[in-house]
C-alpha cells in the first residue's frame, strides 16, 4: 500500500462529461491505498481461505425475476464481445452479452481461465465481492474522493494521471482501447483486454492502473453530478438510504455505486474516461469483464 497524507484538491472536471461537474475543492484525511488493483492470485487466496462464493456464481432467485423462465435463471455475468464491424455507439447492448457460468474464475465464460493470468486484475466481481475481500484483509474500499485524490498523483487539475499530454514523447501511458471501438483492438503494449498490474507507468504518488485496465469500485452512491460538501439538503442520518435509493436506475431497486478510473475498453471516440476525474455508475450486483477494485485503509 501507499500512504497518502490528508489534503485538499480540486475534484472533478468541466472539460468532458457533465457527471464530472462541478469542479470543487474536496478534502480527504490521511489514508493508505493499494498500489495496484487486486489480482487474480490475491483473490484466489481469499476464496481458498474462506470458501467465498461470488455473486456471479450464486443461483438466481426466481422471485427476483417475475415472468422469467426458471430454466434460464442460471449464474453468470456480463462479457464484452467485439462486434463484427462499426455499430451505433449509443447502444451498449451491441457489445455486451450475458454469459452463463461466467465468473472471476472463468471471466469470459466456460472454457476461459485465469490460471495463466495470476497478476492480471481480478474481473467479474460485484460491489459485495470487493467489499468482502477488503474486509478479509482488514481494509475497506476507497471513497470516490480518495480514489481521485490518489489518481491525480499530486497534479492540480491535470487531464490525465500523468499530466495534460496523453502520449508524452509518444509513450503510451495507460491500458486503453487501441483501434476502432468496439470491433478492432490492436492492443495496448501487446495486451488486448487487461494487462498485468504495473505494466504501465505509475503516477506521481506511485499508483499503477489508477486509470485504464479496469474500472474500480468505490463506496460512494452515484449521482449525475458531484454533490458539493456543505450543500446537502437532508439530515446526515437520512443520507445513506436516500442516496442509495436515488442512485438506482429508473424502475430498479438496485443501488448504483461510483466506478473510477476507466478501463481497457475506454476509447477516445466512445469513452474518454481513462482520466482521474472520470466516473461511471454501476449497479451493486453487476459483474463484468472490465470492473475490478483495490483496497484502502485509514492511516
Amino acid at each position: 500500500m501507499v500512504r497518502l497524507p490528508g489534503g485538499t484538491f480540486l475534484m472533478g472536471s468541466a472539460e468532458f462529461y457533465a457527471e464530472e461537474t462541478p469542479v470543487h475543492e474536496r478534502s480527504v484525511e490521511a489514508f493508505d491505498l493499494d498500489a495496484h488493483p487486486v489480482t487474480n492470485e490475491q483473490f484466489a487466496a481469499f476464496v481458498e481461505a474462506t470458501g467465498y462464493v461470488t455473486v456471479a456464481e450464486r443461483p438466481l432467485d426466481p422471485a427476483d425475476f417475475p415472468g422469467a423462465d426458471p430454466d434460464e435463471l442460471v449464474p453468470g455475468a456480463l462479457v464484452f464481445t467485439p462486434t463484427s464491424g462499426p455499430v451505433d455507439l449509443r447502444d451498449w447492448r451491441q457489445w455486451w452479452r450475458w454469459v452463463p457460468d461466467a465468473s472471476w474464475r472463468h471471466p469470459f465464460g466456460p472454457g476461459s481461465s485465469v490460471d495463466d493470468r495470476p497478476t492480471h486484475p481480478v474481473l467479474q466481481v460485484s460491489f459485495e465481492d470487493a467489499s468482502a475481500y477488503a474486509a478479509w484483509v482488514g481494509r475497506r474500499l476507497p471513497t470516490e474522493a480518495e480514489f481521485e485524490y490518489a489518481a491525480r498523483g499530486g497534479l492540480a487539475g491535470a487531464r490525465f494521471a500523468w499530466g495534460d499530454e496523453e502520449r508524452p514523447a509518444g509513450r503510451l501511458m495507460v491500458n486503453r482501447w487501441q483501434g476502432d471501438f468496439p470491433y478492432r483492438n490492436t492492443g495496448a503494449e501487446g495486451w488486448v483486454g487487461t494487462s498485468p498490474v504495473m505494466t504501465f507507468p505509475a503516477n506521481g504518488f506511485g499508483f499503477y492502473d489508477v486509470t485504464g485496465n479496469v474500472w474500480e469500485w468505490t463506496t460512494d452512491y452515484y449521482a449525475p453530478r458531484h454533490e458539493v460538501p456543505g450543500q446537502a439538503a437532508v439530515e446526515p442520518g437520512e443520507r445513506p438510504n436516500l442516496l442509495a435509493a436515488a442512485s438506482a436506475e429508473p424502475g430498479s431497486r438496485i443501488a448504483r455505486r461510483v466506478l473510477k478510473g476507466g478501463s481497457h475498453l475506454c476509447s477516445p471516440e466512445y469513452c474518454l474516461r481513462y482520466r482521474p476525474a472520470a466516473r461511471s455508475p454501476q449497479a451493486e450486483d453487476t459483474a463484468t469483464t472490465h470492473i475490478g477494485f483495490r483496497c484502502a485503509r485509514d492511516a
